[in-house]
């Protein structure tokens, strides 16, 4: 019989390797929920200890102190002090960097204090030899009263007595690193009388006391801690004079960030389309397998277009996800953050802002959460109103099928492409605006306050490909359940209402459109889609027989598709009776009321819907119209089944000319670029600004310059 699991929380300083021991501890066996009713992340893991015991593994926020300044410390003393919490841990593990040693031993101190087993964990143990360091662990066991464990993240030892350690927890010492008698001389320690005192007092009494902590530090220290300079290389060094120089550094940043989106699309390409044509069969697969009927047309024209809407762009995300965290596991995030304070101090936000504006790209939820470090009120709000013009993993998908209809994927400068250069321009210019406007708002608000920059600059390292991949398969896994659930859901309500007709016109489709041919033949706009399907045919003929090496026989081919023109006419038939019935569906004549307002951006009532929709969420623009367009497009051929084949096609009724052209996909690409178009952003901005006020500024301000910007752009396009 297994015992009850032991309850240890991880603690150290950021980039000490503690999520690095998190990982290894409890491998895949982790999950990620909301501490109770706070929105801020908590990991949490499993680890088998023994044959017979288990530990649930706590990873707490990175903090430099239990001090409670920031939100994350506050969550940190809430844990360890209440012992009638129940994440409230068994033993507490503090991890530790040995290069930084004397600087992480402040907390450890601190959680030793409050009198809950501790074990001292020294990362990094692969660098001692390299930067000439050695511990006397007995000696520093014995002056801490504590188990000590050196361990490398990177080389994976020491785990096992990591595990040995926590397993002996009740063996270890409770007893205070410094007395109480010892602190009470140098501050107040009086629960009532500290929170009485105003935060200038209480930073000189936290002060006093962290003077203490460091002269008990410095003593153990003496005895058990010694670096021999001589052996230490100045390489950081070396590297920070390039990485952060004034000029360098930045010409540095932007050739990264353009190889990165360079990369995204050069590597994604191959599997997008790869699930792009199995999502396309598969729906294909479902109505030939299935009985035809309305269940039938909601699985495949509602569930598996919605989703392959989604799941196209696994690739991308992953990729993105990718390089972020290799970024900041190296180390070179922080170094980018402490290059653009200068810039940040111009436009009115702090040297701090650069964290949230730059983890932003992933998502601006937490992005936002993230401001709660900034300790100016004026310079907090004034980031979290800018953040979601920052581009978001949630935009990637929306960028990536617009750019790839209308941006030729061509080269330039030899590696990079068009595409490539179009993204990295999409990314700056939702900087660009978010600086603009956090300069206005900096004149504008009558806010006085101030705030200094203080950042680590972390070692550098080569990222752990463990680490790399578990935050990538968590990131992304994340982002499509929580994209999925929502895609889902409206997928389904989307063909609901595209599929239930308000009038005559909607029942009677097949009759009046047959009729309308058998008395006028073809119209217009019904030959230049007989002649598109013809061109998509032999496109496909052609490409098929590359890929096999053959040569096509023109006149073969020739007769072929004037045998298959019959065929191609009733499915522009089909097609047009399947149009006039979504378009005299509840879904259409939504649609048609909205059209006269986004007409002037070059728009249809079918974008129109997907913009309405994507406000759940932003990467619903391109599930909502592979619903749409499956709804509508009954007759389409093979070759025409694919998201990105189907928003080719598409024209418009009146003119004939493709929807998606260049003045509209710059002008949607705009748009998407600076509309807030995501309701759990503006709940989160309601929850850190504790009111309606700042969320409704932020939605119209964002509506009104995106509408401005892709009106400007498709009226000078076009």
């Amino acid at each position: 019989m297994s015992d009850a699991p032991i309850q240890v929380a991880l603690i150290g300083n950021p980039n000490t390797g503690k999520t690095s021991l998190f990982n290894h501890l409890t491998g895949l066996n982790q999950k990620v929920g909301n501490y109770p009713g706070i929105t801020v992340d908590k990991k949490t893991g499993t680890c088998k200890l023994s044959p017979t015991q288990k530990a649930t593994i706590l990873d707490l926020p990175g903090t430099y102190s239990l001090n409670a300044s920031s939100v994350d410390e506050k969550i940190a003393i809430d844990i360890l002090n209440d012992t009638d919490n129940e994440l409230h841990p068994d033993v507490a593990i503090v991890v530790a960097d040995v290069e930084q040693l004397k600087r992480n031993l402040l907390i450890f101190t601190q959680v030793k204090d409050l009198e809950i087993p501790t074990i001292l964990v020294i990362n990094m143990a692969d660098r001692m030899q390299l930067k000439g360091i050695s511990v006397d662990i007995e000696q520093l066991e014995a002056d801490l009263q504590t188990k000590v464990v050196i361990i490398s993240s990177k080389q994976k030892t020491g785990i096992d007595d990591v595990k040995k350690a926590i397993l002996a927890y009740k063996s270890l010492s409770t007893e205070r690193c410094i007395s109480k008698e010892k602190i009470k001389q140098n501050t107040i320690t009086d629960t009532s009388l500290l929170t009485s005192l105003s935060a200038s007092e209480l930073k000189k009494v936290q002060h006093r006391e962290t003077i203490v902590r460091y002269q008990f530090i410095n003593d153990v220290l003496k005895k058990s801690y010694v670096v021999d300079r001589s052996k230490a290389s100045d390489t950081q060094a070396k590297l920070d004079r390039i990485f952060t120089h004034k000029i360098f550094g930045y010409v540095i940043f932007g050739l990264l960030l353009l190889l990165i989106f360079q990369v995204i699309f050069e590597w994604s390409s191959v599997p997008m389309e790869l699930i792009d044509g199995a999502f396309g069969s598969f729906a294909e697969w479902t109505k030939e397998v299935l009985p035809k009927g309305m269940l039938t047309n909601l699985l495949a024209d509602g569930i598996i277009a919605g989703l392959g809407g989604i799941v196209i762009f696994i690739p991308q995300i992953a990729f993105l996800f990718l390089f972020i965290s290799i970024l900041e596991e190296s180390g070179y995030m922080s170094r980018v953050v402490f290059l653009m304070d200068k810039i940040m101090r111009r436009f009115g936000l702090s040297g701090k802002s650069i964290v949230p504006l730059i983890s932003g790209a992933a998502c601006a939820i937490p992005a936002i959460m993230a401001t709660r470090n900034i300790e100016s009120w004026k310079e907090r709000l004034i980031t979290i109103l800018v953040t979601p013009f920052i581009t978001c993993s949630a935009r990637l998908p929306v960028y990536a099928i617009l750019i790839s209809l209308i941006i030729p994927n061509e080269r330039v400068f030899w590696f990079f492409n068009w595409q490539g250069i179009t993204l990295m321009l999409l990314y700056l210019i939702g900087f660009a605006i978010a600086l603009i406007s956090a300069f206005i708002l900096h004149k504008t608000l009558k806010i006085q306050s101030k705030s200094y920059f203080v950042v680590e600059l972390p070692k550098y390292k080569v990222p752990l490909v463990k680490n790399v991949a578990y935050t990538v398969l968590e990131k992304t896994k994340t982002f499509v359940f929580e994209a999925g659930k929502i895609i889902l859901a409206i997928s389904i309500i989307l063909w609901v209402l595209g599929s239930v007709g308000v009038n005559d016109k909607f029942h009677n489709a097949e009759t009046i459109v047959q009729q309308a041919i058998e008395k006028n033949g073809f119209t217009e706009i019904q030959e230049i889609a007989l002649e598109n399907k013809i061109i998509r045919y032999t496109e496909s003929v052609r490409e098929e027989a590359e890929a096999a090496g053959k040569t096509v026989n023109v006149q073969e081919m020739d007769a072929e598709v004037a045998e298959k023109i019959p065929e191609f006419r009733e499915a522009v038939i089909e097609d047009e009776i399947e149009g006039m019935r979504l378009e005299n569906s509840i879904l259409g004549v939504i649609g048609k009321t909205i059209e006269p307002v986004i007409q002037p951006l070059g728009y249809d009532w079918k974008i129109g819907i997907a913009l309405v929709s994507s406000f759940a969420a932003r990467e619903v623009f391109i599930g909502t119209l592979a619903t749409i367009y499956s709804v509508g497009s009954e007759g389409d051929d093979e070759a025409g089944n694919t998201i990105k084949a189907k928003m080719q096609a598409e024209v418009h009724a009146s003119s004939g000319k493709k929807v998606f052209n260049f003045a509209s996909g710059i002008s949607l690409l705009l748009f998407y670029a600076f509309a807030m178009q995501c309701m759990s952003t503006l709940a989160i901005v309601k929850r850190e600004t504790k009111g309606w006020k700042w969320p409704m500024v932020q939605l119209f301000s964002m509506t009104i310059i995106a509408y401005v910007a892709a009106l400007i752009a498709y009226q000078f396009l076009k």
